[in-house]
């Protein structure tokens, strides 16, 4: 019996380890402070920023994937799936926000002027969640400023291809129902609503795609408290006017369609 291929667990020999799998040498170095003296609360702000980024990056991983198998229309139950766990990222990406808040505005203060001109405003991965769940607005890329030639394609690829609005529309379609227009997918929806026991998977992944427009606006929600907390109505490091730009951004829904629904049944 050849033993080609078998991995024995443990340490004796192993070329794999905890540290060279994560790559927590390259991790572990990548918070650089700005500040001169360094600002204690650096560190933690650095931090939540870059888990933010790992976490946008598995929510584009989870989304895409639930995306494709909703187009694809034979994994349904796999598209659900995924979007629970998108659910609970995103639930996570809110507590998270209560870490920073154990820092003071005095000790923000410390070194926000280091941060100027970079701005949470320039997060592509957050832009490329925004145009894949539907909230698609081209002159974001006239306003971008300080991104690569690749994070700019990244964004015109997320601009051109179908959303999760779009892929509901397809799985809709799939089942007999009409979706040419927002009016039809309404009436679909409608109909969808009133026999769940026929288009129980439908109505299930138009839940789940409401469950992730509601949990985004209430990071959104969440996130303008926080930074009202901190610096008030300053201006944002990359100029924006701060707080009000970002509490008028709360309003903002995916699928109004799916809201609408709410009013019609």
């Amino acid at each position: 019996m050849s033993d080609e291929g078998f991995v024995s667990f443990g340490e004796q020999g192993a070329q794999l380890t905890y540290g060279s799998y994560l790559r927590l040498p390259q991790l572990l170095d990548a918070q650089h402070l700005e500040s001169d003296p360094a600002a204690h609360d650096e560190l933690l702000f650095i931090t939540i920023h870059q888990v933010y980024e790992l976490w946008f990056k598995q929510l584009l991983h989870e989304v895409t994937a639930a995306r494709d198998a909703m187009l694809e229309g034979e994994r349904l139950w796999w598209a659900q799936h995924l979007l629970q766990r998108v659910h609970v990222i995103e639930r996570t990406l809110v507590q998270q926000v209560d870490v920073l808040e154990t820092m003071t505005p005095q000790d923000f203060l410390q070194f926000r002027q280091q941060l100027a001109p970079a701005s949470g405003f320039q997060s592509v991965q957050f832009r490329e969640l925004e145009f894949l769940s539907g909230a698609r607005d081209p002159a974001y890329l006239e306003r971008f400023r300080g991104i690569t030639d690749v994070e700019r394609a990244r964004l015109e690829r997320r601009l051109a291809e179908p959303t999760l609005w779009d892929a509901l529309l397809a799985v809709l379609r799939g089942h007999g129902l009409a979706a040419g227009t927002d009016e039809e997918a309404a009436a679909s929806l409608r109909a969808v609503a009133h026999d769940r026991s026929q288009y129980a998977v439908v109505w299930a992944l138009a839940e789940a795609l409401l469950q992730h427009d509601e949990l985004a606006a209430g990071w959104r929600a969440r996130h303008v408290v926080m930074v009202e907390r901190m610096i008030g109505d300053k201006s944002g490091t990359g100029g924006s006017s701060g707080s009000a730009y970002l509490r008028s951004r709360v309003p903002l829904r995916y699928f109004p369609v799916l809201w609408e629904l709410r009013s019609a049944l």
